[in-house]
């Protein structure tokens, strides 16, 4: 039966987007490596009878060249050096360490952090950092690009984002061409604004920076958030 006639759920792609790689069996992440099978079999099928062969065991199916990928019905070229190339990338995977994560303990690590993007900037930019409850950094994210006297962020795409990586805690940052650290009444507003909503979502407003050329303010340190 190919792929296309199984219920929505049972087909390998969809199965992924619907509920998530580890709902994946290991003939289902074969078959979407793949992405085809043949006239005969479905890339369900045929993956299941490439995985049996090798008493389902990936290690063991990385031990096949492509010449003896290529031996089973159904499996051309193209397929071959799909399938190797995956099992390298998990081998490479394995053999990497996990790279430590930047913590901020204070306002001038965040500072450090957005230095380089925001301090000789013409226009203003926003930007926020996400981290999570170790106040670690997840992602670091240019949100809005605007004018020379202002950049207006659009609240529901700063917590999507931080919805989005999992986000417990949010620092966001700006810049002011104009070299001036005090904060307009909109720089006030919009940080009241997205504390609040934070408080709704349970994801915390850290800080606010304002940086300069040569300087930063910090919300957090000047009692302002």
């Amino acid at each position: 039966m190919s792929i296309k006639f199984l219920a929505k759920d049972d087909r390998p792609r969809e199965k992924f987007l619907l509920k998530g790689k580890n709902s994946l069996s290991d003939s289902e992440l074969l078959a979407i490596v793949m992405g085809s099978g043949s006239k005969e079999e479905s890339a369900l099928e045929l993956a299941r009878r490439i995985l049996a062969s090798v008493d389902h065991n990936w290690n063991q199916l990385s031990l096949l060249s492509i010449k003896e990928l290529m031996k089973f019905k159904g499996v051309g070229k193209v397929k071959a050096l799909s399938i190797a190339t995956a099992l390298e990338i998990g081998r490479r995977r394995t053999g990497q360490d996990i790279p430590e994560k930047v913590v901020i303990s204070n306002s001038n690590d965040a500072y450090k952090i957005l230095e380089s993007q925001l301090s000789d900037l013409r226009t203003e930019e926003f930007w926020g950092i996400f981290m999570n409850q170790s106040n670690k950094v997840i992602l670091i994210s240019q949100l809005t690009q605007g004018g020379i006297s202002q950049s207006i962020v659009d609240i529901r795409i700063l917590f999507k984002t931080a919805l989005d990586h999992f986000a417990t805690g949010i620092i966001i940052a700006h810049n002011h061409p104009s070299g001036s650290l005090k904060p307009s009444r909109e720089d006030m507003s919009v940080t009241q604004r997205i504390k609040e909503a934070g408080k709704l979502m349970n994801i915390q407003l850290l800080d606010h920076l304002i940086i300069t050329q040569n300087s930063y303010l910090s919300f957090s340190d000047e009692g302002l958030i």
